[in-house]
């Protein structure tokens, strides 16, 4: 049995303002080529057909582990997995435990632990950033309150490590304690940053690494535990959810200076508004004329500004698509992480996930 350690992080270096645009609207719909995977970008319910009955399964454990006999946890614990959500961390978990010959049946208890891990950042998130609109409707913190949402977040928390206990696997508890531990950090890390123009690419990520490619790599490590796979598979499998996490966050970012706020859920700008400088705003920053510069810099530190006057500064100045390469970058780096898996419809479906992570339009 290996020992697991937290991993180091690899922060992207910048890429050349110069460089080809591999994809010059990295949003663009349909037909995005990434990396060779060509055709158009696929949708999710296809991408996880191979895994329909373990995400059926999923769902039905997250319905019966969620149940409480104190009434609001109740309440607010449906509010917030009614909302739906893509559930594509607990799909790593699901799709590389299968790619890898998993037989048995503890992958769908920790894809579900996942979720919960998930669903408990997002609440406390939305505290933090005072967020009222998230997948299209009112945050739990709008309808319920601050202190409620805290609190049924914790229990979220909590009732993840009940269900880590009964899985009986003490390595997969250490990962996903010390991926736990990290996210929380991730969240501090971003506090210290808002407001604060000076970020840089290095810092960005080193949050990025954090608050979401952690949980990403954590889920398709435990698979990989599950299989029992050799040490170097395990990392490769790691290396992928690693890679896709940080794609799905970078695109997210772009989302929210290039999306529509019907699709994406929540209100066009919301970054800018609390004060979060994102990729597109670091490029923005090193690349734009000292005017537009100057626009930029007091919206961060204001939290507020013509933002559809940033939003075309950061098309016009080209980072947007600066973003999308970074993103695509990722991408190949995920897909050369799982290229000596064995041939099977869930390797396909884990390389078409990457399509949909990097095409999606929410």
């Amino acid at each position: 049995m290996h020992s697991y350690n937290a991993p180091m992080s690899r922060v992207p270096q910048p890429l050349k303002d110069g460089a080809p645009l591999a994809a010059q609207a990295a949003l663009a719909r349909p037909g995005l080529d990434v990396n060779g995977l060509g055709g158009p970008i696929p949708d999710l319910g296809t991408v996880l057909a191979p895994i329909a009955a373990d995400m059926q399964a999923v769902d039905a454990v997250i319905r019966e582990r969620l149940n409480s006999d104190v009434a609001l946890v109740n309440t607010i614990s449906d509010y917030i997995i009614g909302a739906g959500g893509k559930r594509l961390r607990p799909a790593v978990v699901l799709l590389v435990a299968r790619a890898l010959g998993y037989k048995g049946t503890s992958h769908v208890l920790l894809a579900a632990v996942i979720e919960f891990i998930h669903t408990a950042t997002l609440l406390h998130d939305d505290v933090v950033d005072e967020s009222d609109l998230r997948r299209g409707r009112s945050t739990a913190n709008a309808m319920f309150g601050n202190a409620a949402s805290v609190l049924v977040g914790d229990f979220l928390y909590s009732r993840a490590f009940q269900m880590m206990v009964d899985a009986g696997n003490l390595r997969v508890m250490r990962i996903l304690a010390d991926a736990t531990n990290r996210i929380a950090e991730g969240e501090v890390l971003q506090l210290m940053s808002v407001h604060d123009p000076s970020v840089n690419e290095a810092r960005y990520f080193e949050v990025v690494e954090r608050k979401t490619a952690t949980l990403f790599e954590a889920g398709a490590r435990i698979a990989a535990v599950l299989a029992a796979a050799d040490a170097t598979t395990e990392q490769r499998c790691a290396s992928y959810g690693a890679s896709l996490g940080r794609a799905f966050q970078i695109v997210d970012d772009m989302l929210d200076y290039s999306g529509h706020t019907e699709e994406i859920g929540k209100r066009l700008g919301d970054d800018l508004r609390e004060g979060k400088v994102t990729l597109p705003l670091i490029h923005v920053l090193r690349s734009a004329a000292p005017e537009q510069r100057e626009l930029v810099v007091q919206a961060v530190r204001d939290g507020n500004g013509d933002f559809e006057a940033i939003a075309r500064i950061v098309t016009d100045n080209g980072s947007i698509a600066y973003s999308g390469r970074l993103a695509e970058r990722e991408v190949d780096a995920a897909r050369q992480a799982i290229r000596d898996l064995p041939a099977s419809d869930h390797r396909e479906s884990l390389l078409h996930l990457l399509a949909f992570a990097i095409g999606r339009d929410r």
